[in-house]
């Protein structure tokens, strides 16, 4: 398709609402972040009564996760991570279109030592990512932090979404980002020297290669990320993100993954009990909504 096709299409008069969405989010952009964090609560009771069907996918995740929490206690933690999720939205416009340099600068960064370890090795790096309710804006915080930044994503399905979500995340520290449909354009990135936040913590259904227990519970994983890095020659860590009651961010960088991608099997285990021990700092701030387990061994029934 052209460049003009696509401007055609991108202005088309079915794609009206989007447009109509992204003015409303681009206003809702100018509000004090400490506005948008205490909108979170509400909101995300209405999220709630809107996405039923991702509330009894969290509740059903959070009981196979933490089985030893009461019922209540279970219950409390899925309304937790509704506001959670709800507040990272409202993040995500600050991102898209407004100054995060005060982040940024009073950021807490916790291990440290192990990036700068990974930057002496002087290979490209792979950032391991989880998917936690501080979505885009974990972008930013993670870009500061190394000279040439990359991610890699998945596009929206609605053009002017995309092209939102693209353009406002972009706008920080000349990230550069790659789809499914670039992974070799990635790897070569990370070849150069290049950082690259991977987060490969959802279900990817007939793709997943393995699995590796979660939580307690085999979890389908993709090899994808050990051939990244054993083609890349990367160094590996996870990166995980926090938000704290006071209003600074956390980025928490684990040990370096030593020989990953030589076995799989090996590596999707590791990473996998990395991000639990990171999910069980802050529970509330994972992204429990999408069908974490969905793919089964064979044999076994559906979780869901």
């Amino acid at each position: 398709m052209s460049q003009e096709s696509k401007n055609e299409s991108m202005f088309s008069l079915k794609l009206i609402p989007a447009w109509l969405t992204v003015f409303a989010l681009f206003c809702i952009s100018f509000l004090p972040m400490k506005q948008k964090q205490s909108f979170g609560k509400p909101l995300g009771r209405f999220a709630s009564k809107m996405l039923k069907k991702r509330v009894v996918v969290a509740k059903r995740n959070i009981s196979l996760c933490f089985p030893e929490l009461s019922s209540d206690e279970q219950s409390k933690l899925v309304e937790d991570t509704m506001t959670s999720c709800a507040r990272g939205f409202l993040e995500c416009t600050h991102v898209w279109w407004q100054d995060v340099t005060p982040y940024v600068d009073n950021v807490i960064i916790t291990g440290r030592e192990h990036l700068e370890e990974a930057k002496k090795r002087k290979k490209g790096i792979l950032l391991m990512g989880g998917h936690f309710s501080i979505f885009d804006l974990v972008l930013p915080l993670l870009s500061a932090q190394h000279e040439k930044p990359g991610y890699m994503y998945r596009p929206n399905k609605n053009p002017v979404i995309d092209r939102m979500m693209q353009k406002g995340r972009q706008r920080h520290y000349n990230v550069k980002s790659f789809d499914r449909r670039s992974i070799k354009q990635m790897i070569e990135f990370i070849k150069s020297g290049g950082a690259a936040w991977y987060a490969v913590d959802q279900d990817f259904n007939h793709k997943c290669d393995i699995f590796a227990p979660f939580f307690g519970i085999d979890a389908g994983c993709i090899t994808t990320p050990s051939w990244v890095a054993k083609e890349s020659n990367a160094t590996v860590l996870q990166a995980s993100q926090f938000r704290h009651p006071n209003g600074q961010y956390e980025i928490v960088f684990s040990p370096i993954f030593e020989n990953f991608g030589e076995c799989p099997k090996k590596d999707a285990e590791d990473w996998n009990n990395c991000l639990e021990q990171a999910i069980r700092q802050h529970p509330e701030q994972y992204f429990w909504l999408h069908r974490r387990f969905k793919t089964r061994p064979k044999g076994e029934p559906s979780l869901y």
